[in-house]
């Protein structure tokens, strides 16, 4: 097993080198600063509007390989980071820079703003981005940007939604979003790591972002459900039947990393049999290989229209989950699933030719879309980096000892010691106590 893991993580090495090289090579902006995100399979940019998410995800990017990864310390990733940033500071925002506020999701080549979504995920990647980048040059005021909007992101969400944009109608009732609390206790693990002080402030935060994502199980268990109502009921229609197997399994990673540094067992074990499990069962196409976009719960056919493609970052999400189930748990089961993933993964996914990745396949795994970088498709390194992970546990995991965890982020060539699973360890409150023994 460990010679086969060791090829896993030298796979993962040389695509993620080859995909950070396509990146630097073609997609900055020299000009005008920020990077093109619009680009096709050889490298040529087919349109110049800039898209804040993935602004903000090359920028986490850069930063992350810079200051986690040895052969990635390098003078030009950090320049273009700070190109990045400053892009985002001077341009991402709708309202004047002089504080948070409403950020765009579309900017022309030079920063004019293009289009504003009634969303909270163009101010969320900001956070990301700001947050990233201050750890690397150590600019204390670019945290409290972050964190600024951060708590601009929670009022929004959790008190007065009205500065989004999106009036309340009559006929349509309030939903529980499943990608909100995901992203939000996404956040937290970024904002907190390594930051003992902040811990504190955001573990109500935390708590509440769990008890959110526990209510899409449903079904008795059988079920993760996409949208639910605010008191954790299904919803009719198409709405409340949607199952996105990639959404859940990103849950299930994301609940068993916080279980962990609060040493939750019962959230633990949650995490694994209903966010990953589940998904997995009717997620997986027994016919073709790989997970489906979308799904009906009651079997209906879904109404998006790329329901039953393949996309690369539900791949990428499924690696973590299972490996991640693995190394804590050491269930065969969950070893199988990654095997079974990487498989499909690394052999559909990736351009031989050319590098990064393809993201868009037909069920039967043939690319549909060839391009490597489109309005919500970046850079392939974000969806791995978050957990480059993966890595990490191939080369420490042995089947006759435990793993060494706190190489997070790290097993592709360490710099530093200081990771989100060694942040301040938190004790499990009451109110997820009582949710989770209804599982």
């Amino acid at each position: 097993m460990e010679a086969l893991l060791v090829q896993y993580r030298e796979r993962i090495r040389t695509e993620l080198d080859r995909a950070v090289d396509f990146w630097l090579k073609y997609s900055h902006d020299k000009q005008y600063g920020g990077f093109f995100t619009c680009i096709g399979k050889d490298g040529k940019i087919y349109d110049e509007l800039k898209y804040v998410w993935l602004q903000g995800r090359q920028v986490w990017m850069y930063c992350r390989l810079y200051r986690t990864t040895e052969r990635f310390c390098r003078p030009d990733i950090l320049e273009a980071a700070k190109s990045g940033g400053s892009f985002l500071q001077r341009f991402a925002r709708v309202q004047p820079a002089d504080g948070p506020g409403k950020c765009a999701f579309c900017l022309t080549r030079d920063g004019h703003v293009v289009k504003v979504q009634r969303t909270i995920f163009s101010e969320c990647f900001y956070i990301m981005a700001m947050d990233e980048l201050a750890r690397v040059t150590g600019d204390k005021e670019m945290q409290n940007d972050a964190e600024r909007m951060m708590d601009q992101v929670v009022h929004w969400v959790r008190i007065d939604s009205s500065g989004l944009g999106r009036p309340p109608q009559c006929g349509d009732a309030p939903v529980n979003s499943m990608a909100v609390p995901m992203m939000l206790l996404c956040l937290v693990d970024q904002l907190t790591e390594g930051r003992a002080g902040l811990a504190g402030k955001y573990r109500e935060l935390g708590d509440w972002c769990v008890t959110q994502i526990l209510q899409h199980v449903q079904r008795d268990g059988k079920a993760i459900l996409e949208n639910v109502s605010l008191d954790g009921q299904e919803l009719p229609g198409c709405q409340g039947r949607l199952q996105n197997p990639g959404h859940a399994l990103e849950a299930g990673w994301f609940l068993l990393q916080y279980a962990k540094a609060q040493g939750d067992a019962e959230l633990q074990k949650v995490a694994v049999a209903k966010f990953m499990d589940v998904p997995f069962l009717t997620g997986w196409d027994k016919q073709h290989g790989g997970l489906f976009y979308f799904q009906d719960v009651d079997g209906h056919c879904p109404t998006q229209l790329e329901w039953n493609m393949k996309l690369w970052w539900p791949h990428c999400e499924a690696l973590i989950a299972y490996l991640m189930a693995y190394s804590h748990f050491r269930e065969p089961a969950m070893l199988d699933k990654f095997t079974q993933v990487y498989d499909y993964t690394f052999s559909h996914f990736p351009d031989e030719k050319a590098g990064e990745w393809f993201g868009y396949l037909s069920r039967q795994g043939d690319v549909v879309l060839d391009f490597k970088g489109g309005p919500f498709k970046g850079e392939w390194p974000f969806c791995f980096l978050r957990c480059c992970f993966i890595a990490a546990l191939c080369q420490n995991i042995n089947p006759t000892r435990q793993p060494n965890l706190g190489q997070f982020f790290y097993g592709m060539g360490r710099k530093q010691a200081n990771l989100a699973f060694t942040v301040q360890q938190f004790r499990g409150r009451p109110c997820l106590r009582r949710l989770l023994k209804q599982f």
